[in-house]
C-alpha cells in the first residue's frame, strides 16, 4: 500500500544508494526497526523526519511525496485489538477498534505497530489505591518527545495526550487495563503487559 512517503521508494532509493537499513537510520537518527517498519508499510516518517530523509537518500522532500487509498476492514470489536494511528503532518492521534480506512492532512495512514517497551522507551507502571501511575524517562524535546500514553483493557482505551517540555507520565483508572502504550514521535509506538510491568517493580523492591 502506498502512503504519503511509500516503504518502496525508501526501500528502492536506499538501495540504490547502497545503504543498509542501520546505516539510513544512523544518518536520521532513528532505529534501524523504524526503518524497517516503514519500508514494510508499516508506519511513516515524524514529518520532522522528512528533510533529513530526503537528504540521506539523495532526493528531494517532494519526490517523496505519495497518497493513495488504505483499504482495510474492521472485524474486531475486542478494545485489546485496537489500532492507533498518527498524522505525521500535524500529529493528530486517532483509535479505531480494528482495522479501519483512515486518513487525515490527506494522507492515508497505516496502523502503528507496537514494539517492546524497552530501553529509552520502558514504561514504568505503578499502581496507586485505583490508578495506574505510568511513566517514562524520555526525552521531551519538540523534536524528540512522547506524544501519548494509552491504557488498554477489553472494552475501553484511555487516552492522555502528552506536550513537549512536560512529564512523559500519566495517571489511569486502573480497573481490567491489560496493556500500557505510549508514543514516540520520533521511534513508534511501544507497549507493555500491565501485569508483567507490575510483576518487574514489585520483585525490585
Amino acid at each position: 500500500m502506498d502512503r504519503y512517503v511509500t516503504g518502496a521508494m525508501i526501500k528502492r532509493l536506499r538501495e540504490s544508494a547502497g545503504m543498509t537499513q542501520l546505516q539510513l537510520a544512523e544518518r536520521i537518527d532513528v532505529g534501524d526497526k523504524a526503518v524497517s517498519r516503514w519500508e514494510c508499510g508499516r508506519g511513516c516518517p515524524d514529518v520532522t523526519l522528512l528533510e533529513p530523509l530526503a537528504a540521506a537518500l539523495g532526493v528531494s522532500v517532494v519526490e517523496l511525496m505519495a497518497g493513495t487509498d488504505v483499504r482495510n476492514a474492521n472485524r474486531s470489536s475486542n478494545m485489546l485489538r485496537s489500532r492507533f494511528y498518527v498524522c505525521p503532518v500535524c500529529g493528530n492521534a486517532l483509535h479505531a477498534m480494528g482495522e479501519a480506512v483512515v486518513s487525515c492532512c490527506g494522507i492515508s495512514l497505516p496502523p502503528l505497530e507496537a514494539d517492546a517497551a524497552e530501553g529509552e522507551h520502558a514504561i514504568k507502571v505503578q499502581s496507586v489505591e485505583d490508578e495506574l501511575y505510568v511513566s517514562l524517562e524520555h526525552p521531551m524535546d519538540k523534536g524528540h518527545h512522547v506524544s501519548f500514553l494509552a491504557a488498554v483493557s477489553p472494552d475501553r482505551v484511555q487516552l492522555v495526550k502528552l506536550y513537549p517540555e512536560g512529564d512523559a507520565a500519566a495517571r489511569f483508572r486502573r480497573a481490567g487495563v491489560r496493556d500500557v502504550l505510549a508514543y514516540c514521535n520520533r521511534h513508534g509506538l511501544f507497549q507493555v503487559a500491565c501485569a508483567k510491568s507490575l510483576q518487574r517493580r514489585h520483585a525490585g523492591r
